[in-house]
């Protein structure tokens, strides 16, 4: 401590003799550079309030400094710096004349406003929904519109595929994710959209109950008649076969009773469709559970992506295992909803592995404006509530009606074929031919070239869900439809576009722009000045270490926003090492 105290005793030294150069040099030649801030006499001024007391006069500084550089005079010109580890630095003050002499720069190219969810596209049983959700919770009506849709998919996947004009069917299946910051209310828009999937879980888990306990006496009874059947063949092969095929097969265990899971693996979500119901969803109000998780750690990231765009394509999932054999599961469904943060939703967007794999290419985005700040309280009206009456008896009308199965198998989906219909299928070719003449080099979708490659599939899906929605049994997709789906995509175009652009800025700069937004709305409150201290014990929870915030601390001075200041106090401490906030 006391090394400490007496170096910065020693700046504080050079400082003061630095400052009294610059203020002869200013009264002997009227020079004064804008880096050193104001002058003496000018409110703000950051020459010491004692030297300025003193009085400097022409003689002094010439006589304290003799070599004075030509030219206007700054303090970082002329004061030396500290060769402690934060010595590195050195160049901070080199720069500050440069940086003073120009405005700052933005450390990322701002992005444009969220595309604005086209609500009205849902149709108008899930697009009241959308809006009574927003008006109970008043969370952004883009993730009240995502999260009806993305309920509505895991519903309809199940009872149908939609035919594509290429002649493939295709599931109706849909990934979504939708990014919002903390207190957007998230976790309120799922508990709403989802009630009439989870009323569903509650019924088919209290029948689970009564039929595990049918199902555990009649394998009990199977058994011992088995048993009973082969002792009365006394050994002979023929008898005991024509016994056990008198017998029949065991009993089938029930279906475990869940629909929806929040972080599993991809073997877990493999081992859930071979025991329960064959059309389920990832759902997770917290999508970082999901994200964070093991099942996209490093080690197993590949996997479940590779497993996860299998099954958004409609293929069986397989897998061989030394332990668990061979699994084939044709026939299944897996809707995934995610609600994360910006800066859980980056880790994603910026994954490199996801993007060239092709898992991202079949996840649509939303992130909205926010809407913390702007929700006054209101009684929600009375319309809301009959609205989202009517969309959960729709929604449970339809989990509640059978699925087919193939011959035998009670989770093993064998779902219709929906085709377009004739306007519909000349809508869908058209906006196909809009999308490829944009996907060249230079062309407004070559960004996003993986996503906008699936938008006509995209489009289709969202078509089809939508009509399934409003009739389970129908018979084609019809041109309202298909243009809904066209202006959803359209819409998620947009948002992949704005998006992935903004995740490709490196965490460094992520962190130096939460630095620069503290510093200008909470710590200008109290100073212009600021260190290293004031920042990672004070400043934005991103930045708790010295060294994210010397990084972050580096990017700013680069950009402009910082300068380099004498060392003195700052909110009530001696700091060594201190910078002056450019506007502040």
């Amino acid at each position: 401590m006391s090394n400490f105290r007496s170096q910065a005793f020693s700046d504080s030294v050079a400082r003061d003799a630095a400052w009294k150069k610059v203020v002869g040099h200013w009264q002997a030649t009227g020079e004064w550079s804008e880096a050193n801030g104001p002058r003496p006499g000018e409110s703000d001024c950051r020459v010491p309030a004692y030297l300025l007391t003193n009085g400097v006069r022409v003689a002094d500084a010439h006589s304290i400094a003799p070599d004075f550089p030509p030219g206007v005079a700054t303090v970082e010109t002329i004061a030396p710096r500290s060769s402690t580890d934060d010595a590195p630095h050195e160049d901070n003050a080199a720069r500050t004349t440069e940086a003073k002499s120009e405005a700052p720069r933005a450390l990322m190219r701002e992005p444009p406003a969220a595309d604005p969810f086209p609500v009205d596209a849902l149709g108008p049983l899930l697009g009241s929904a959308a809006r009574a959700i927003n008006d109970r919770v008043q969370a952004p009506i883009a993730i009240c519109g995502q999260a009806v849709l993305a309920a509505a998919t895991l519903t309809v996947q199940g009872h149908a595929d939609v035919e594509l004009p290429t002649g493939h069917a295709r599931p109706t299946s849909g990934f979504f994710i939708s990014i919002a910051a903390t207190g957007e209310r998230k976790s309120a828009v799922d508990r709403e959209a989802l009630w009439p999937i989870h009323k569903r879980e509650a019924a088919l888990r209290a029948a689970f109950v009564d039929e595990m306990l049918q199902f555990e006496n009649a394998e009990a009874a199977w058994k011992k008649a088995r048993e009973v059947a082969m002792k009365s063949a006394r050994g002979d092969r023929a008898r005991i076969k024509t016994a056990l095929d008198a017998l029949g097969a065991a009993p089938i265990r029930p279906l475990t009773p869940v629909l929806t899971c929040n972080e599993p693996t991809f073997e877990g979500l493999c081992k859930l469709l071979a025991v329960g119901q064959p059309s389920v969803g990832i759902f997770a109000a917290e999508g970082g559970q999901f994200i964070g998780g093991h099942g996209m750690s490093d080690d197993a990231k590949l996997r479940t992506a590779t497993g996860l765009s299998a099954v958004w394509d409609g293929e069986p999932l397989k897998r061989v295992r030394a332990l668990d054999g061979v699994t084939i599961l044709p026939g299944r469904r897996v809707a995934l909803h995610l609600m994360a943060q910006p800066d859980v939703g980056s880790i994603w967007l910026g994954d490199r592995l996801l993007l060239e794999q092709g898992l991202l290419s079949r996840v649509l985005l939303t992130a909205p404006e926010p809407a913390s700040g702007t929700r006054i309280w209101r009684e929600a009206s009375a319309k809301s509530d009959s609205s989202m009456l009517a969309y959960g008896r729709a929604l449970l009308d339809i989990l509640e009606s059978p699925m087919a199965m193939a011959d035998g198998r009670q989770n093993e989906l064998t779902p219709r074929s929906v085709p377009l219909s004739m306007t519909a299928r000349r809508l869908w070719i058209a906006f196909h031919d809009h999308i490829e003449a944009r996907l060249g080099i230079g062309g407004e979708l070559e960004p996003i070239r993986g996503l906008a490659n699936k938008l006509p599939e995209h489009a289709a899906r969202i078509a089809a869900v939508l009509t399934l929605f409003g009739n389970i049994d129908a018979s084609e997709v019809g041109s309202t439809e298909m243009e809904a789906g066209i202006a959803l995509a359209q819409h998620y175009a947009a948002e992949a576009i704005r998006l992935f652009g903004a995740s490709r800025a490196s965490s460094d700069l992520h962190e130096a722009q939460a630095l620069l937004t503290w510093l200008r709305t909470v710590w200008l409150k109290q100073s212009t000045l600021v260190s290293l201290p004031d920042i990672y014990q004070r400043g934005p929870n991103s930045i708790r270490d010295k060294a994210h915030a010397r990084r972050a601390v580096n990017l700013l001075i680069g950009h402009g926003w910082l300068v380099a200041a004498p060392a003195g106090e700052v909110a009530g401490s001696f700091r060594r090492e201190v910078w002056e906030i450019v506007g502040g």
